[in-house]
């Protein structure tokens, strides 16, 4: 199984884990997630959240708050003994998108491996009878996706009278992504606000975020790790002003230069994306789309190619650009400067995690370039800047017609006899 938890390629600067009074099942996990200092988030969560209180933290992804949670979660259920309904949660984490639920349970099956805790996570497009059979089975952890946690809770599968714990992940992007009405539904049939223990986590602490915190929340403690920085110290961004017939020369000339690089490429439209790869693959790149048109088992197929480098390259529109924990992702290009700023900070995000580095390039035509200064204004500083050297456009080579009209090729030719394609094409 892959273990995107991972040590600070830094050197630790924060609270010893060691020095907090966790059980020695917890120590287990911690020491193979090769964890030994905290994080800021983790620094300020922990001594709270391990002594009872609700908490609700600002923090970005990729700065430890999905081990802080996880952490509280298991040491507090192995204090005390299950007395609910046997079989049912005991704790919920809520996510916003598959992919993060999915990440969720990988990283708790890590922190969680020296404990006897079952873990489950469900979400919607695969295995609904084979998620719905072990959550009927009986769980201790549950992480899931609003519209699947609902679809089972309305069957009666699983029961959340005897919840102890409740994690929110991601809150901003519940209201971006439309699930608020949702998730309220699921809170509401919780058990009271003072009879668990409930942790919210957010890019952002706006007033919709804190509204929730307050009605559903014991007191929450708000908590901010470094709030004033939207973006990690350790990205070297870089913006390079194109016309629309430079962007694929630049994308082959930045690739060639970073040859062994692990690389996410952002697009603002599908179409986008289908365009890209087939320019890629004509010119010798083994790259895949990621759209919200892609069904879930190969998304996760790609995700697993991306992660462990068959698949160096990955295409993706914004439904990627949050909830994909991916460590040793060494660049992150915007071929299409997003349309909203905060989406700027949530694609950069995939790179530079647990400490490590990463460069952010952007691509400036004339399409997206009046996105600069908006994105500029909300991250707080001015972006490098610079005119392509002609050294670093290359020429490529175009795709064929077939190709470019989805027609041609082997993966075309099984896709019409029926038969999974090999390659990596998604079209």
């Amino acid at each position: 199984m892959d273990t995107p938890l991972a040590a600070p390629a830094t050197a630790p600067s924060g609270r010893p884990l060691d020095s907090f009074d966790l059980p020695e099942a917890v120590r287990v996990g911690i020491r193979a997630a090769g964890f030994t200092h905290c994080t800021p988030i983790q620094e300020q969560v922990l001594p709270l959240a391990l002594a009872g209180r609700d908490v609700a933290g600002q923090a970005q992804t990729g700065t430890g708050k999905t081990a802080a949670f996880l952490i509280t979660i298991f040491t507090r259920l192995l204090a005390s003994e299950r007395t609910g309904q046997p079989g049912a949660p005991r704790a919920l984490v809520i996510a916003p998108t598959r992919e993060l639920a999915v990440q969720i349970a990988s990283d708790a099956v890590v922190l969680g491996q020296g404990t006897s805790f079952t873990i489950q996570a469900v979400y919607g497009g695969i295995d609904y009878r084979k998620q719905r059979a072990a959550l009927a089975a009986g769980v201790d952890l549950l992480i899931g996706t609003p519209g699947r946690l609902i679809d089972y809770l309305k069957q009666r599968v699983y029961s959340v009278a005897s919840l102890e714990h409740l994690v929110i992940d991601e809150a901003d992007r519940m209201f971006d992504m439309g699930f608020i009405r949702d998730l309220r539904w699921l809170l509401r049939r919780l058990p009271p606000y003072d009879r668990r223990q409930s942790m919210l986590f957010s890019a952002t602490l706006g007033y919709d975020v804190m509204e929730l915190a307050y009605g559903f929340m014991n007191d929450a403690v708000r908590l901010s790790a470094s709030p004033q920085q939207v973006t990690a110290d350790n990205i070297e961004h870089l913006v390079y002003h194109v016309g629309k017939h430079e962007k694929v020369p630049l994308l082959l000339g930045v690739l060639r230069r970073e040859a062994s690089a692990r690389v996410l490429v952002f697009v603002n439209m599908r179409r986008s994306a289908e365009h890209v790869v087939r320019h890629l693959q004509a010119n010798g790149y083994r790259a895949a789309a990621l759209t919200g048109d892609v069904d879930q088992r190969r998304r996760l197929e790609l995700l697993a190619q991306f992660k462990d480098g068959r698949l160096p390259v990955v295409v993706a529109t914004d439904v990627a650009s949050r909830g994909l924990h991916i460590e040793g992702v060494t660049h992150v290009i915007n071929y299409d400067l997003p349309f909203d700023a905060e989406d700027y900070v949530h694609r950069i995000g995939r790179t530079a995690r647990a400490g490590a580095s990463g460069k952010a390039v952007s691509l400036a035509c004339e399409d997206y370039v009046d996105g600069l200064e908006a994105i500029e204004n909300y991250i707080g500083f001015k972006l490098p800047h610079e005119i392509p050297d002609e050294t670093l456009l290359v020429r490529p080579l175009p795709p064929s017609r077939r190709e470019m009209n989805g027609t041609g090729g082997p993966d075309a030719r099984r896709r019409r006899r029926g038969r999974r394609p090999r390659g990596f094409a998604v079209r």
